[in-house]
């Protein structure tokens, strides 16, 4: 079996990764429709430029935090790695499908409003899986 079903540390590896590579992507389209729309800073007052920046806005809003609440949990914290996997598949899955909405329409989608709520389920994951191990679990050994 693979590594990132495996350990903490991959895992998390693997979703900065994944969370990376939409990021990339996403910066990607800003700059498509800089080019196409001729926009060289903000959104020049055009309504085409709205989605793509919030796409990659939003993206840059909620990602950073939710993978510092993953390398918690992959850290000395000892988070299982199904706790892992399911902050950081529903925190991608989410980050995908808001991405997705946003690039049909800057309105209200299904694949927005399913992307937001997949992105909160993923942070309340992560924070009360964190609150748990600092607060309950009695493996740890204190580092100085």
């Amino acid at each position: 079996m693979s590594l990132v079903f495996e350990s903490g540390y991959f895992a998390f590896g693997f979703y900065a990764a994944l969370n990376a590579l939409i990021m990339l992507v996403l910066g990607i389209l800003v700059v498509r429709a800089r080019v196409a729309t001729r926009t060289d800073i903000g959104d020049g007052g055009l309504p085409e430029m709205a989605g793509p920046l919030r796409a990659h806005g939003n993206n840059t809003e909620y990602v950073p935090m939710a993978l510092l609440l993953l390398w918690a949990l992959a850290s000395p914290l000892g988070g299982s790695i199904w706790l892992i996997h399911g902050v950081g598949g529903t925190l991608t899955v989410g980050r995908i499908l808001h991405a997705i909405g946003l690039s049909k329409s800057t309105g209200p989608t299904t694949f927005r409003l399913a992307g937001i709520v997949l992105t909160w389920i993923s942070f309340i994951i992560g924070i009360v899986g964190v609150f748990y191990l600092i607060l309950f679990a009695q493996t740890l050994t204190p580092v100085s």
